[in-house]
């Protein structure tokens, strides 16, 4: 299956926080999209490998994505090297993506950086045709996508372009909200960590707000992009409102 938007996060529920809602927009627009976990979560604090699977799966209908995979590679342990960068240039391969989604380059969790540049470099290698690799025993073709993108996550970072998802956000929030013990859920047993405070989730609103009304609407993502970004006409603009 060949698809539109790929997005990758080291830990399941990354990409819930911070660009799950461009996924449904790019979806009801009749694109494919796909998420991709480079870790199971194992390290949490709160909850299991078993259970963030389970929550990544109910994210992930209510996300309407196509497909969901998990990379196993070591939660806080990974390393950008050839070998996890040739998994990833596998997947990149097997479904062709035009766009890649990706944690923030730096952020509060060292995961999500260090994740940044190995998704990075892999997509790079993965256009490479000298750089080999096989899926069902077939050797696969070279594909590089045409933008690599890095989410907004913990850090404010200021994006360089939003996109916005009031028509989705609702959606949104509640593929967030399947990651029960993470996150703020009444009665749900567990340590308390820096994301599972009412706190938390109240700023992850306040941040799209935020990004919202930078263009005049009620809700957007933010993403950072190192290649500039390339228009086709002003129809892509959105008109603020006065």
């Amino acid at each position: 299956m060949k698809l539109d938007v790929l997005a990758f996060g080291v830990h399941p529920d990354d990409v819930e926080l911070s660009c799950g809602g461009v996924l449904l927009v790019e979806k009801k627009q009749g694109k494919k999209t796909g998420i991709i976990d480079l870790t199971q979560g194992e390290l949490g604090t709160r909850g299991t490998a078993e259970t963030r699977y389970t929550e990544a799966t109910e994210a992930a209908k209510i996300l309407e994505v196509d497909v969901r995979e998990n990379l196993k590679m070591a939660d806080g342990f990974f390393e950008n090297n050839e070998l996890n960068q040739l998994k990833i240039v596998e997947i990149v391969r097997k479904y062709k993506p035009e766009i890649v989604l990706c944690n923030a380059p730096t952020d509060r969790h060292p995961d999500h950086g260090r994740s940044a540049k190995l998704v990075a470099d892999a997509a790079f290698l993965s256009g490479l045709q000298k750089v080999e690799t096989r899926y069902n025993g077939e050797k696969q073709l070279a594909w590089r996508p045409k933008y690599v993108l890095n989410y907004i996550q913990d850090r404010l970072l200021m994006p360089d372009f939003v996109i916005d998802i009031t028509e989705v956000f609702e959606q949104k929030l509640k593929s967030i909200q399947s990651y029960t013990t993470q996150f703020y859920t009444p009665n749900e047993n567990g340590p308390q960590t820096y994301i599972s405070t009412p706190d938390f989730l109240d700023s992850v609103i306040y941040r799209h707000k935020w990004f919202g009304k930078m263009i005049g609407v009620k809700y957007a993502e933010g993403f950072i992009s190192e290649k500039t970004v390339g228009f086709k006409n002003f129809d892509a603009l959105i008109k603020e409102n006065t």
